[in-house]
This record gives C-alpha cells, sequence and structure tokens, in this order.
C-alpha cells in the first residue's frame, strides 16, 4: 500500500499543477487584451474573479458529489467541463466583442472555475485519505503543484502564444488538460475496506509517535457541514486565514512592479511565486510535526516579519529588505492553503471532509476581494508608494494574531 499512496500523490500533484494554470490568469489577460481593445482592464479581471468564485462553488458540489460519485466520476465531470470551457474560449470572435465577453466569463469564469473546483476538491480530499499519517505532508506536496502550475508552465504557455496566438492555445490547453484528468480518473483511487486497517495503523502510529502537546490527534467526532459551521473554531480560523490571505494578497499581484520600484528587477519579483510553492511543503511538515498551534503561530510570524522587512525597505530604499520580504510574503500566503486543508481534516474528522474543505475554501472569495482593493485605495491615496501597503501587512498580521489566540482558547488543546 505504502508504494501506491505516492503513485496517486505524484499523479494527483501532477494534475493540480496544470489546474493550477486556472490562477495563471495574468498569461492570458494581455494577449486577450490586445484581441479586444474596447475591454476595459476592469472587464477583464472580472474573469478572474468569476473563475474564483465558481472556483468554491465547483470545490463545494464536488464535496456534496463525493457522496454519491467516485472519484473516477467527479474527475471526468471536471474533465468535461474544462475541455468545454477551453475551447469554447478559443471560438470567441473579434468581430463579436460583446458576446465574446459574455462567453470569456461564461467558459473561462463559470466551466473553467468550476471544472477546477471538482477536480481540486476530489484529488486533494482522496489523497488525503492516504496519508492520516502525513495530512500536512501531502497537502502542501498537493497544494505546491496547484500555486506553482502557472509559473512551472507559464513560459511554455507564453512561447506557444507568441508562436500560434492566443486562441489556439486555449483550444490546445483544454485537450490536454481534459486528457489529464482523464489520467487521473484512470489512476487515482479512494482505500479500499481492505486498506482501512493499515491505513488506521498509521494514524495510530503517527499520533503516539508526537510529543504530547504537538500532536494534531484524531479527530473527536467526524463533523457534518453543518455542525463544523456551529463551531466557534471553525469562524475563528476562517477569520485567521482570510486576514492572513488579505494580507498577502496586498502585494503578491504586484509583486514584480515593488521590485522595480526600489530597484530591483521584475523578474525577481516572481521570488514570490518560488517561496509560495515551498511555504505549502513547509507549513505542512510543520503541520504534521507539531501540530496545528505551532504551524499557524510560525505562519503568522511570517506574514509578520514580511510586513515589517517591507517596511523598513520602504523607508530605508535598502532592496534587500524588499527582496527578502516578499520571500516571507511567499512563505505565509503558501501555508495558509495547506494549513487549511489539513486543519480541517484533522479538527472535523475524514468523514465529511471534502464538503467541509469546500466550505473552508470560501474564505478565498472575500481575501480576493479585500486584499486587491485595499492594496489599489492605499496605493492611490499614498500617490504610487506601497509603503502604506507594507504597513496594512503588519496591521492584518496583527489582527490575524487576536484570531489566533481566540482560537487557541476555542480549542480542547493546543493542537
Amino acid at each position: 500500500m505504502n508504494s501506491k499512496r505516492w503513485i496517486y500523490l505524484g499523479m494527483g500533484t501532477l494534475t493540480l499543477l496544470f489546474l493550477g494554470l486556472i490562477y495563471a490568469w495574468s498569461i492570458f489577460r494581455t494577449p486577450i487584451g490586445e484581441l479586444f481593445p474596447d475591454w476595459s482592464i476592469s472587464q477583464l479581471s472580472l474573469t478572474f474573479t468569476i473563475s474564483m468564485i465558481f472556483f468554491c462553488l465547483g470545490g463545494f458540489a464536488g464535496g456534496v458529489l463525493s457522496k454519491k460519485l467516485s472519484i473516477r466520476a467527479r474527475m471526468l465531470i471536471s474533465a468535461v467541463m474544462l475541455l468545454i470551457g477551453f475551447f469554447m474560449v478559443s471560438t470567441i470572435k473579434t468581430d463579436s466583442p460583446g458576446a465574446s465577453l459574455t462567453m470569456l466569463y461564461i467558459f473561462y469564469g463559470v466551466f473553467g472555475g468550476g471544472g477546477v473546483g471538482v477536480a481540486y476538491n476530489g484529488v486533494i480530499g482522496t489523497i488525503n485519505k492516504w496519508f492520516p499519517d502525513k495530512v500536512g505532508l501531502a497537502s502542501g506536496i498537493m497544494l505546491m503543484g496547484f500555486g506553482l502550475g502557472g509559473l512551472v508552465l507559464g513560459s511554455v504557455v507564453n512561447s506557444m502564444i507568441g508562436s500560434m496566438g492566443i486562441l489556439p492555445v486555449f483550444r490546445i490547453l483544454g485537450i490536454v488538460i481534459c486528457i489529464i484528468c482523464v489520467l487521473a480518473a484512470i489512476i487515482i483511487k479512494a482505500p479500499g475496506t481492505e486498506d482501512s486497517a493499515e491505513l488506521t495503523a498509521l494514524a495510530a502510529s503517527a499520533s503516539k509517535g508526537k510529543s504530547s502537546g504537538k500532536a494534531t490527534g484524531a479527530a473527536v467526532k467526524n463533523y457534518t457541514a453543518g455542525e463544523m459551521l456551529k463551531t466557534p473554531q471553525f469562524w475563528f480560523f476562517t477569520i485567521w486565514a482570510i486576514l492572513l490571505n488579505s494580507a498577502g494578497l496586498l502585494v503578491i499581484n504586484s509583486a514584480a512592479n515593488i521590485s522595480v520600484a526600489f530597484g530591483g528587477a521584475a523578474i525577481l519579483g516572481m521570488i514570490v511565486s518560488l517561496f509560495n510553492g515551498a511555504g505549502r511543503i513547509i507549513a505542512g511538515n510543520n503541520f504534521d510535526r507539531f501540530g496545528r498551534f505551532t504551524s499557524t503561530l510560525v505562519n503568522n510570524a511570517f506574514m509578520l516579519i514580511a510586513g515589517v522587512l517591507l517596511t523598513l525597505g520602504g523607508m530605508t530604499g535598502a532592496y534587500i529588505f524588499i527582496l527578502c520580504g516578499l520571500v516571507f510574503v511567499g512563505l505565509a500566503y503558501g501555508g495558509c492553503p495547506t494549513i487549511t486543508s489539513a486543519y480541517i481534516n484533522k479538527a472535523f474528522g475524514p468523514a465529511n471532509f471534502p464538503t467541509n474543505f469546500s466550505i473552508a475554501n470560501f474564505s478565498l472569495i472575500p481575501a480576493a476581494t479585500i486584499g486587491p482593493m485595499i492594496s489599489s485605495a492605499l496605493l492611490e491615496s499614498a500617490g504610487g508608494s506601497y509603503n502604506t501597503n507594507f504597513y496594512a501587512i503588519i496591521g492584518f498580521s496583527a489582527a490575524a494574531a487576536v484570531f489566533w489566540m481566540l482560537l487557541n482558547r476555542a480549542s480542547n488543546d493546543k493542537n
């Protein structure tokens, strides 16, 4: 069993690497904007917002369907949605900008975002069942793939766009992503009854191997979604995640511009993406070794350190502070989704994890609204200076620390 679970993890990570292209809207935005010069920046940006909303809704639908359909059926549904979505985007017409914009919203936003959400929930929900002893590490590896999808595949996609144009690339991506999802549907399997005894033993062994006060431990019960939503722990954790994600989004979308503004190269802004991936592994390892109490504390500290370093860079003009600050932003922002996956699994039980995890992921919507909105307002009021954004990161981190303490008080232990 040990070998096949790592095969499933590898296939799941590869799948999420390709699905992560949905996050890479910035790769597609400029060439599409060149085809449709009458579209405003806000109209183009709305595409990404719609895709994130339907990513969350697709994840929720996937969680509900997990009780009725196998992982194979859910991955095939996702494959069809993504093939339709990307293929239909490739058919938009430059001589019909109004209809084409609507098609972009429907097929990239609704079908693309929704299809990714269904597959994302299915892959993580299924593979985490194989790793009761390493749920943090498994989540971290898979989410690293998802977070780095745009970075790893972006140069290839950009080269393809340059040689054949944006619309044919959508057609090719639709076919490739569909094939990857079909392969995942064939390869990845949920644990069967013959695996339950060994998985239970792994979970028990992992729990015994952790020192007192650090173990994540098994959940007292398997909470339904309704029961989870009634607990203060869920809401304190969710607000904590929203605050840290919002803090990261104050600068992540402008990382390259921030690097240039302080004398660095634009490419160094990509350091956030690299450490975003690393942060997912680090957070997963911390969760497995030390539990929720320490892993969330470290992640909160990373974001606070980021704010302090960036503020020092803004005050002194020293680029080294800016560079190190961006590193810590990436680590903290990347750690949040891994900790969310591992915490929801451990705190509220694995039985209803697909649905409960999809509900927790709705925290992405307020964060994706709050962070960029405040960042834009602060930049405008400061005449283009990023310093007030850096101060805001410290403020968000401090507020998150308050909810970290409230979470500890509401929890039955420090795990």
